[in-house]
């Protein structure tokens, strides 16, 4: 069965039956249907396991955890769980639009790349709005590190990778695994340290193929704000930044963890992490001004506003 598989499609899932199954849905109505689904349901689930069994597909295949290891330590089990060649990874809270699959591996085909890693755009959905991002791909040369950090607007999602929209090589993945422990930027960490392995190379689909949902009345990982410890990954993993791009994400996605706070120490401490650690720009200041002046929910909502307006145009 093995040699007939293209891409194994792993899946994470804790507590959340219904978005499990619709995300197994979208995986499974691929139009590329030489694939497997494997969906690690993250600890003991009793009714995520029931839902899953009622799909009925024999490409579906379910791996419980006998206790919880979170998101990243799940997706490292569905890799060494994979038969295919390819292993994409899916939220259970995403969804894919049909095509995804198929767009990927005619890239990966077209690639000369020994490890092709093929993502690409999404749609960003929010109560308010749709956006797409990121709003740019990469440019010729253009360092990775500053191609998702370093903004040209004050929102975010300029550059911008995210998991369910990668698909890599099995291989690889099993190399290079996700860190586990790590709560927010696990796509952005797994991203830079990939490729820098030998034979990898980056390619986007140009065409949004995944619908992001960020339901705002649920948890989710993007939610958490782990700043000490996602100030301790900046510090530890500085080789992976260029300077601009290591005070961009200090000034940028630290601050937003931080500012919610309202202590102004961190304010003051992230302003001498980016001059004494990088090279800030003047948008990176204003961005981390905006982001201690403005209200996280006034920001979003200007955000949704302006970013979904350049959408429709």
């Amino acid at each position: 069965m093995s040699t007939e598989l293209d891409v194994s499609v792993v899946i994470p899932t804790c507590n959340r039956p219904h978005l499990a199954t619709r995300a197994v849905a979208s995986a499974l109505g691929q139009t590329h249907r030489a694939l497997e689904v494997i969906v690690v349901v993250d600890g003991p689930d009793e009714e995520t396991v029931k839902e899953l069994s009622g799909i009925g597909d024999p490409r579906l295949r379910v791996v419980v955890l006998p206790e919880r290891g979170r998101a990243p330590y799940a997706r490292n089990v569905g890799v060494r769980e994979a038969r295919a060649r390819f292993t994409a990874f899916l939220d259970d809270d995403d969804e894919w639009l049909p095509a995804k699959i198929a767009t990927q591996l005619e890239l990966a085909g077209r690639s000369g790349a020994a490890y092709p890693v093929v993502a690409t755009r999404l749609i960003n959905r929010t109560p308010r709005a749709d956006s797409v991002m990121p709003r740019r791909l990469p440019s010729d040369g253009e360092p990775l590190s500053e191609y998702f950090t370093v903004r040209r607007g004050l929102f975010y999602g300029d550059g911008f990778i995210q998991t369910s929209t990668i698909m890599a090589p099995t291989e690889l993945m099993r190399a290079v695994p996700f860190t586990v422990g790590l709560r927010r930027q696990q796509e952005l960490d797994w991203t830079l340290r990939a490729v820098r392995h030998d034979g990898v190379e980056l390619i986007y689909a140009a065409e949004p193929l995944v619908l992001w949902h960020q339901d705002e009345d649920r948890h989710r990982i993007s939610l958490e704000m782990p700043y000490e410890q996602q100030l301790a990954w900046l510090r530890a993993n500085r080789s992976l930044f260029t300077p601009r791009a290591y005070a961009a994400f200090a000034l940028s996605v630290l601050s937003s963890m931080a500012a919610p706070g309202r202590d102004h120490r961190h304010f003051r401490e992230l302003l001498a992490e980016a001059r004494g650690n990088g090279r800030p720009g003047a948008l990176d200041y204003l961005t981390h001004l905006q982001i201690w002046a403005l209200p996280p929910s006034l920001r979003h909502r200007v955000r949704d506003m302006i970013v979904s307006r350049r959408h429709v145009a």
